[in-house]
């Protein structure tokens, strides 16, 4: 057995334990103050082409993470339940930063979301930065909002927040990638904004690398601070029932 699946265990066996059973679950009911709001469904974390999939490729398969995404987005679109993205792009500009830290170094380094500038979609098409082909009907229909790009992993820099209580949204159904970065860091800052925040677990996926396994580290910390953790299957339950 390697580290990682040995942290995978550990991770699992913590969650299942007597202790982890007596952590409260408030839930969150599904209403018409309710959004879904996806992180980075992007193809440089979703398509095997992406720049991260020989990281994140083994959680996203085993996750099913495209399909359960999927489903997230066409059941909000079937119901009425506003959709919203925060995307993550960099531009030329952003790559003379004088200070980053370890992702956000090698995010730079491979080029991951890169855009030729904020106004310019030259050579967006198709790209790591562009959506996962299947996601377009959903995102690009004139309804979904998307907003500003975050430029590290939660939304204190884009206008998510801004976008959410304009719409009078005050509970969010989270997912996207990738758990242990920009969803648990969306996670925490919405809910210290004040939103409520059910993350569907199975609609995510982090990077593993030895010793380091991110979807299990996702996986706790969603369970220790979100309202409550959904499978796919029961979010489009209460979507469907709200």
């Amino acid at each position: 057995m390697n580290r990682t699946t040995q942290m995978s265990l550990i991770a699992l066996a913590a969650l299942s334990s007597p202790l982890a059973a007596q952590l409260p679950d408030p839930g969150m009911v599904v209403d018409d103050r309710t959004a879904v709001v996806i992180t980075d469904p992007q193809n440089d974390f979703l398509s095997p082409d992406g720049v991260t999939w020989g990281v994140v490729g083994e959680s996203v398969t085993a996750n099913n993470t495209v399909a359960n995404l999927d489903r997230l987005m066409r059941t909000a679109k079937n119901q009425n339940i506003e959709l919203f993205v925060s995307p993550h792009y960099y531009y030329p500009t952003d790559h003379g930063w004088h200070f980053e830290g370890a992702l956000e170094t090698l995010m730079h380094k491979i080029g991951m979301f890169d855009r030729v500038g904020p106004t310019d979609l030259m050579g967006f098409e198709g790209s790591g930065a562009d959506w996962l082909e299947q996601y377009k009907t959903y995102i690009n229909d004139g309804e979904t909002v998307v907003a500003s790009p975050h430029k590290v992993f939660g939304p204190e820099q884009n206008d998510l927040a801004l976008q959410l209580r304009k719409r009078g949204i005050d509970r969010v159904i989270l997912a996207g990638m990738s758990g242990n970065l920009c969803v648990e860091s969306h996670m925490r800052e919405l809910l210290e904004m004040g939103f409520e925040v059910a993350v569907v677990t199975d609609a995510t996926a982090s990077a593993i690398l030895p010793g380091l396994n991110g979807n299990a580290a996702a996986q706790a910390n969603f369970r220790f601070i979100a309202n409550t953790t959904w499978s796919t299957e029961e979010a489009v339950e209460r979507m469907r029932n709200h």
